[in-house]
């Protein structure tokens, strides 16, 4: 068996891969029967040399690979037929602007498996960049709350960045002292909470949260869906009932918007679940709240000034309550900041490429060159051979463009 780490073709570009120099190397040796090879890319956190530098062979041509595996989806154009691949494909639901990239799929009878949905028995993701999409997160968010007030500038991350470097950062500087409120908790929110405590904030509880007790250190606050939440007609929340009835809840998140000087959303929501902050919220004067990170980033979601995504070069927005659009960054002290980068994680690209090609050895290449049938694996793939899975087979009509 052949496989390729594959240049990533998306734009804006992502600089992570799926496994760093010394673990496909390490892997080259465990399984001298198969072969790992790196397509060439001037754009990824590991250069070439790095691959070459521990016996990897760097090519430019990957057809004669069986299995390729990627990041970010791939370019149409880039996909050769008949092909393994994994990456994050943004398809499973139905997202219209992938819908060409699913019927290419079927067109050139590619097998597809989504990291997305490499899961456990008990549909627990294996492989995952949530951790440090939170932690990233939270740099984000208090870069921007320094650049708003101009109170402190924390450097830009490039290509090199890692978690140390991030810490160190936010250790040299003089902390505001202001209320923050971190959403969830799940691996978001636990990255996000990662951070804070590192750097020393307080950590409040809810009753001395939503008093009015002075503050003298950044302090914070970590709240999941039932104290953000509330039923309709007054009945206790249930986490069961919740799940299966989000319908029947309202949002009850005012509480905190009048207590919160600084947002950090990590937590999940779906479309059926209630609204957070409306735009009517994000009007009402006593909503506190004037920089939000909204890790997470779903567009017009929980979190109406969300319109749109941001990107690692451009990471900010305003947000105008009045208008209820996006303008220039920190152009306003009444509007209200935003960020909203979708690939958070791609910040820390050395870090996160370590991480996330542990998991992978484990869970992926290790049954895969081992020749085991892997249930992790079949959960995860859409389509073999072009034709969709029957797990995956509601995208049937999606992909005919019904």
């Amino acid at each position: 068996m052949k496989i390729a780490l594959i240049k990533e073709t998306k734009n804006p570009v992502d600089n992570r891969v799926a496994l760093a120099p010394k673990q496909v190397a390490e892997l080259n040796k465990l399984y001298p029967q198969h072969q790992i090879v790196v397509q060439t890319s001037d754009i990824r956190a590991f250069s070439d040399e790095q691959y070459r530098e521990e016996g990897v062979e760097v090519v430019q041509d990957v057809k004669d690979c069986d299995i390729l595996f990627g990041i970010k989806e791939a370019k149409i154009e880039s996909l050769i037929p008949n092909k393994h691949y994994f990456f994050f494909g943004h398809i499973a639901k139905m997202q219209e602007y992938n819908r060409p990239l699913l019927q290419a799929f079927i067109q050139k009878r590619i097998t597809f498996c989504d990291y997305e949905y490499l899961v456990d028995d008990n549909n627990i993701r294996v492989c995952a960049f949530g951790w440090w999409a939170g932690v990233v997160g939270v740099y984000y968010t208090l870069r921007g709350y320094g650049l708003k007030h101009k109170l402190f500038e924390l450097p830009k991350p490039d290509r090199q960045f890692t978690l140390n470097r991030l810490l160190d950062s936010l250790k040299n500087i003089e902390l505001p002292k202001v209320k923050l409120l971190v959403t969830g908790a799940g691996r978001v929110s636990h990255g996000a909470q990662h951070v804070l405590e590192s750097i020393g904030a307080h950590r409040m509880s809810e009753e001395a949260y939503l008093s009015d007790a002075s503050i003298d250190t950044l302090s914070y606050c970590v709240v999941d869906a039932d104290r953000l939440v509330k039923r309709k007609d007054g009945a206790t929340f249930s986490w069961s009932d919740f799940t299966h009835n989000p319908k029947d809840y309202e949002s009850d998140f005012m509480k905190w918007a009048k207590k919160t000087d600084m947002l950090i959303c990590a937590h999940f929501w779906g479309p059926e679940a209630p609204v957070y902050l409306s735009e009517e919220d994000l009007r009402n004067k006593d909503m506190r709240i004037r920089m939000i990170g909204d890790v997470t980033c779903d567009i017009k979601g929980s979190i109406k000034s969300t319109v749109r995504s941001s990107t690692h070069d451009d990471p900010y927005f305003d947000y105008n309550p009045m208008t209820e659009k996006d303008e220039p960054a920190f152009s306003s002290d009444h509007n209200i900041s935003v960020m909203a980068v979708d690939t958070c994680p791609n910040a820390l690209a050395i870090d996160t490429s370590e991480y996330f090609g542990t998991m992978l050895m484990k869970h992926v290449f290790e049954p895969l060159l081992n020749g085991e049938h892997s249930d992790v694996i079949d959960r995860s793939m859409i389509l073999k051979e072009g034709q969709l899975t029957p797990r995956f087979a509601y995208l049937k009509d999606f992909a005919e463009g019904k």
